[in-house]
């Protein structure tokens, strides 16, 4: 057993209440398909449905766009839950899609958009990263330019998580000048909308779950009134908003697997015999489960309080970057140490230990780099 985290307020018996039925949903009617979407690279977009139906895709929408209208908590406890079974980045994707609409989006657009957001007929994607721009969202060169009542869109993306599955995509493209002021946000509803084509579904280390494509934009035309925000070039500027809301859809699953992973291996040494004795009765493995379940125990708290700080409106930029960065190096130092102690079999992927150290190293690049992350904090240090 983990020792039990300080229960900050948001921690309530309403949110454990929820958190037990999105458990025993995802135990009951996901987990079982989990190895066939592992193997086909993506999960159907239809298993969305009865999710939204059960009110565990965007439960932080508020109930005049048909969701719950609770704190941004209980999507996080639901990101908790599907990264413990090795359901990673799909649904996180889709509420930070969901976001961008929900606090810069008109009327209009929320109202033609979240309902089908929430209940599961829409899934969205995010396009950002382009074959020649990472992290650095200010070089992106997917244009679109204005004719009439509409934008005409040329370009390229790649590495977009449900860039396969989803029928809703927020673009970033670049309307205006060189840099971040002339970056504005589009949204696509793909079906049959021409022009627009999903490339290579993309072979990954890890997240075989969740499917990542290349996506291309040959003359796609949109109406003018898909632009998100009251003006061209306000892009950027919404994107950076968003950024400790989507970095905590990181850490979250980080502390997850950390337990996770935690728990398997401390199962596993205690069965598994060597030289007569159990593995766990060597004093290496006792130390090094030592070591890995206080790290699980501070990552968590860690984790929490920066919740609370969600939910308090003091999550700020710095704590932010922190948070990625150090959480997600945890999980992979982690993952590592446990993988060792179950020897071949560690290296084996019916081994869910595998599966969990291949999953976790893209959690150091996506959502900003974590050399980009250190870079960040370290502008802010007092000179």
């Amino acid at each position: 057993m983990l020792p039990q985290v300080y229960r900050h307020q948001w921690m309530d018996e309403d949110i454990e209440a929820f958190r037990d039925q999105v458990r025993r949903y995802v135990a009951g009617e996901l987990v079982p398909h989990v190895e066939r979407w592992r193997r086909q690279g993506y999960i159907p977009r239809e298993v969305w449905r009865p999710f939204g139906q059960m009110g565990f895709l965007l439960p932080e929408v508020g109930e005049a766009y048909g969701g719950a209208g609770a704190s941004v908590a209980y999507q996080l406890v639901v990101q908790d839950e599907l990264a413990k079974v090795e359901i990673p980045a799909c649904t996180g994707v889709h509420s930070i899609a969901a976001h961008y609409i929900l606090d810069y989006g008109t009327e209009a657009q929320k109202q033609r958009w979240l309902p089908k957001l929430v209940s599961g007929e829409m899934l969205a994607g995010i396009a950002l990263t382009e074959p020649s721009c990472g992290s650095d969202l200010q070089a992106l060169r997917t244009g679109a330019r204005r004719e009439g009542d509409e934008y005409v869109i040329d370009g390229a993306k790649t590495f977009i998580t449900n860039g396969f599955t989803a029928n809703l995509i927020v673009a970033a493209v670049r309307t205006g000048e060189a840099g971040s002021r002339g970056v504005s946000l589009l949204v696509l509803e793909t079906e049959n909308l021409a022009g627009f084509q999903v490339g290579r579904r993309l072979e990954k280390l890890g997240q075989h779950t969740s499917d990542t494509a290349e996506l291309s934009f040959d003359s796609v035309r949109v109406p003018v009134s898909h632009l998100l925000g009251e003006k061209e070039g306000d892009g950027f500027a919404q994107l950076m908003h968003q950024l400790p809301y989507e970095r905590l859809l990181i850490c979250v699953p980080a502390a997850a697997v950390i337990e996770r992973a935690v728990e398997l291996t401390l199962e596993y040494t205690q069965q598994r015999k060597a030289f007569g004795q159990s593995v766990y009765d060597f004093q290496n493995t006792r130390f090094k489960l030592a070591e890995c379940a206080t790290l699980a125990h501070v990552v968590r708290t860690f984790v929490n309080d920066c919740i609370q700080r969600l939910l308090d409106g003091k999550f700020d930029d710095t704590a932010a970057y922190m948070a990625k960065w150090w959480c997600t190096e945890q999980q992979c130092k982690v993952t590592d140490e446990c993988l060792q102690l179950f020897g071949g079999y560690g290296y084996m992927t019916e081994y869910p230990i595998a599966r969990l150290y291949a999953d976790a190293r893209v959690q150091r690049i996506y959502g900003g780099t974590n050399e980009i992350m250190k870079e960040l904090i370290a502008r802010r240090l007092p000179s």
